[in-house]
């Protein structure tokens, strides 16, 4: 046993810490450690003191410095129930040290990796030593991952088993949520500085699942408060954040799905600017994943919504973000690859469901009676732009690609026009403001889709003049894109059943069209037909076109007097619709206080009910406590009674097995056969004491005799002792005079 253990126990703190101290100054900091665990963990200690949070801190010391988790986890776990009814903020000071120690230590192993990488190298312009090279190859390890197994690995995984520890000891107690987030905040922090993206999904994963467990048990904890709801709402947006920075694009959308979660618990708006950061988030996901539809429509949300509630966004950044949603709208495919092939009715219903929970990702209500195949759709994003006139924002070579790709018919000249227009967009570029949600945009990323896009559209056009044409004459036609990528385009194309063409390759031919007349076709080309006949009739009879001129500009005319009316109105208009905002935000946050209020006055009445509810069942329970211990012990009192009658064989007719206990009849039993018991043993001793007395009296009686003659003989006997000690006695002092005479004879002789 080491001698320096203590196991009796300190009755004071203080005294714990300074024992501590000592131990350490002798080198045995594992018994210091032990000490300070038992008497954080003891339960004598439940009272919060100054002292506990130094023993805290010294405890964190010897933890981090020996690696020792689960001593520090039962520690706090402890620490946490002794304050968190006291005093939260001295636990927050602790977790922080905690987690700082901890860091600490991650970054000093990392630094100390980096120099002994270095220092290893002893000439910087030498090449690696032959012996080197060959342990690098038989062990397959650099000199620099043995140097982060064996130095930084450890600390990195005391510091990530640190922060999972300290989320499950926040997660239960709702007076710690502003803690939990923090400490949440700071594990993102961890894994964006060293990449680790594996903790990272693990970190998602238990933060997903202390919500689950949270919202399953409601009626224990309410999540739905303003001030907890904001909490999590951070966290997750924080989450969003780092999954995007660490391009784990599958986690950052799994966080888009717990943000709506959360939005749709509390049935309210996180704030703007978080709002903002959502979309423009979801914008780098779906360009990831290219789903172009889904991407145009959150940058169209993010314009959307910066325009409305950001006033600080400058006019270049309303130009950017507006090119950013007409190219990414350009950029879609005009055909959907979903439901191709699956006609059954589950399918279906699967990209219902699918189909509408995207739409609630981008922030669109949808009507459960409407077709799910026109929520999200390419022809209502262009029916968008033209509504909001966002061709008047962009530059101008992004609105002619827009007309090229969307308006004009010119099959002949589609690419060749708009291969210019694709290479001045990688030169658009302006740098974005402090006020916008987005810090950097890149024009050229929607290059190789808008080129899909034109071969498409020019190949559809082609299908509908030509039936058949020569690969080299397209070839021609698509100067930006070689054949053998057109020839892609086209198998996808005709995969998903958008085009009807197939490609000889023998003779060099492209074939448009099946061999039956398609009757939607034949609609297309009628309509077309009408149109031109129209136009030329119009061209034809000059006396319509001219009334139609007078009554272009009598309208003109009304439009210029009544202009600045019309721009008054509307600025009233719009004053009148701000003040109703305001009107309605200042509403809405007082009757958020006054909820607030109630919730509060609410949660102080239900406190008190059941604070008396907990007395009052506290000394209910110790009645019963008590009135069930004197019952046991009359009890145990009737077992001891009928066990002692049933030792003397008395107990049989009073008590059979299997009868109850009758405590009362057992003790006038007991009572009456000891009553009995003492009377008997009175007769014994009566009848002793006489037999004692006659015996005594016949012992005295034959003793007389013999003692008397032992008296005499004893008198002979000392009679005969005492001349002899008197003879003795002569003769010695006859001796000592004689030898006395004799001296005093030799001492006259001296004097003469």
């Amino acid at each position: 046993m080491n001698r320096f253990q203590h196991r009796g126990g300190f009755a004071r703190p203080e005294n714990a810490l300074k024992r501590a101290d000592e131990l350490q100054l002798v080198g045995q900091k594992l018994s210091a450690l032990q000490q300070l665990h038992d008497v954080v963990t003891s339960k004598k200690h439940r009272t919060w003191s100054k002292t506990y949070e130094e023993i805290m801190f010294k405890l964190i010391d010897l933890c981090v410095e020996m690696k020792k988790r689960n001593h520090a986890k039962e520690a706090l776990m402890q620490y946490r129930n002794m304050c968190q009814q006291v005093n939260i903020n001295s636990l927050e000071e602790v977790i922080k040290y905690y987690l700082n120690k901890a860091t600490e230590k991650a970054e000093e192993a990392r630094q100390q990796a980096e120099s002994k990488a270095l220092d290893a190298v002893e000439d910087l312009e030498e090449d690696a030593k032959p012996e080197d090279l060959m342990l690098s190859y038989v062990s397959g390890d650099k000199s620099k991952d043995r140097t982060d197994r064996e130095l930084v690995t450890p600390w990195f995984r005391f510091l990530w088993e640190s922060y999972r520890s300290v989320l499950e000891i926040l997660r239960t107690n709702p007076k710690l949520e502003a803690l939990y987030a923090m400490v949440a905040v700071r594990a993102f922090g961890f894994c964006l500085a060293y990449k680790r993206n594996a903790e990272f999904r693990r970190l998602c994963d238990i933060l997903r699942q202390h919500l689950a467990n949270m919202t399953k048990y409601r009626e224990q904890r309410d999540i739905t408060q303003p001030e907890s709801l904001n909490l999590f709402l951070e966290t997750r947006f924080e989450q969003l954040k780092t999954a995007c920075e660490l391009q784990m694009w599958a986690e950052a959308f799994r966080s888009v799905e717990d943000i709506q979660a959360l939005i749709a618990l509390g049935k309210r708006q996180p704030k703007q600017q978080m709002m903002a950061t959502y979309y423009s988030r979801l914008t780098q996901i779906f360009a990831v994943s290219q789903s172009y539809l889904y991407h145009a429509y959150a940058w169209l949300k993010l314009f959307n919504f910066s325009r409305s509630y950001n006033k600080n966004l400058t006019s270049s950044d309303t130009q950017m973000m507006a090119t950013s949603v007409v190219l990414a709208t350009l950029s879609i495919l005009p055909y959907d690859r979903q439901l191709f092939g699956r006609v059954d009715e589950p399918s279906h219903e699967q990209e219902k469901e699918r189909t509408v929970r995207m739409a609630n990702i981008l922030g669109f209500s949808v009507d459960k009676r409407m077709d799910y195949r026109s929520i999200l759709t390419r022809s209502a994003l262009v029916s968008s732009i033209n509504s909001m006139n966002l061709l008047s924002l962009v530059p101008g070579e992004v609105r002619a690609a827009y007309e090229l790709l969307t308006t004009e018919f010119n099959p002949l000249e589609l690419c060749s026009k708009l291969d210019p227009l694709l290479a001045s967009l990688e030169a658009i570029s302006s740098p974005m403001s402090a006020a916008s949600p987005v810090k950097d945009l890149a024009m050229a990323q929607y290059v190789a889709s808008l080129k899909r896009a034109a071969v498409l559209r020019a190949l559809k056009q082609l299908s509908e003049v030509y039936s058949t044409m020569t690969i080299a004459e397209l070839a021609k036609l698509v100067p930006f894109m070689a054949f053998g990528d057109v020839e892609a385009v086209v198998v996808d194309a005709v995969k998903y059943d958008y085009l009807q063409m197939r490609v000889d390759h023998r003779n060099g031919t492209l074939h448009f069209g099946s061999q039956q007349l398609e009757s939607d076709k034949v609609r297309s080309h009628l309509s077309l037909l009408a149109k031109r006949l129209a136009k030329a009739a119009a061209m034809t009879d000059a006396a319509p076109a001219a009334a139609a001129e007078q009554q272009r500009a009598a309208v003109l005319a009304l439009c210029r007097d009544n202009i600045g009316k019309e721009h008054s109105r509307l600025l009233a208009r719009k004053q009148v619709i701000e003040k109703r905002k305001e009107v309605a935000e200042a509403a809405m946050l007082e009757a958020e206080r006054e909820e607030e209020r109630k919730r509060v006055a609410a949660a102080r009445e239900q406190e008190l009910l059941e604070d008396r509810r907990r007395r009052e069942e506290a000394a209910r329970r110790e009645k019963e406590r008590l009135e069930r211990e004197m019952e046991e012990a009359e009890m145990e009192e009737a077992r001891q009674l009928l066990e002692q009658t049933r030792r003397k064989g008395k107990a049989g007719a009073l008590v059979k097995d299997g009868d109850k206990l009758d405590r009362k009849a057992l003790m006038q039993e007991a009572l009456s056969e000891r009553l009995k018991e003492a009377q008997e043993l009175e007769r014994k001793l009566a009848r002793l004491a006489k037999n004692m007395d006659h015996l005594e009296r016949a012992r005295r009686e034959e003793e007389a005799p013999l003692l008397q003659a032992a008296y005499q003989a004893r008198l002979t006997d000392d009679q005969a002792f005492h001349e002899q000690q008197q003879q003795q006695q002569v003769e010695a002092h006859k001796l000592a005079w004689e030898v006395d005479i004799q001296e005093k004879r030799r001492l006259e002789r001296m004097t003469k």
